[in-house]
């Protein structure tokens, strides 16, 4: 049985930018142009504010939640005639997945190359040599620990 947490929208609402979620009165103009509701039937922005703004989120921030389908293309910030920011909240919802230690494993390896390497794929020698070749300068990537401190690796 679903266990409703009525403080789970007070939550969210504490996390910049997905303080709006009380606004949205479930119109669905931010279904209609996500890629995301297109490609997987499963995903509905609209549904996933309404768990939240009810307190049923604890599937949301759960395991293999429906979240991390988001394309994050903004479409249902731009459509939302009441500001909700449908996109904020899942980003809200995703650090707090992330913090729960329930983020998918691929997300948490991109984390960790960002942190350790500034980037999301680590530049071999061969690509090295290539762009030695072809006249293409160094890549700058900033210190690993600088990023650390940023992000709070």
């Amino acid at each position: 049985m679903v266990r409703a947490n009525p403080d789970f929208a007070k939550q969210l609402n504490r996390i910049e930018k997905a303080g709006n979620l009380n606004y949205c009165y479930q119109c669905s103009a931010c279904v209609q142009e996500c890629p995301a509701a297109l490609r997987f039937s499963d995903f509905n922005p609209r549904e996933i504010v309404l768990c939240a703004l009810l307190g049923v989120a604890d599937e949301l921030i759960g395991e293999n939640s429906v979240i991390w389908q988001c394309a994050t293309c903004y479409n249902c910030y731009e459509r939302c005639p009441q500001k909700a920011r449908p996109v904020e909240v899942i980003t809200a919802l995703k650090n707090l997945a992330f913090e729960t230690g329930n983020a998918p494993e691929q997300i948490t390896a991109l984390r960790e190359s960002v942190l350790n390497h500034g980037t999301i794929t680590t530049l071999s020698d061969s690509m090295k040599k290539r762009r030695d070749e072809l006249g293409v300068p160094a890549i700058s990537l900033p210190e690993a620990g600088l990023l650390k401190k940023i992000l709070g690796g």
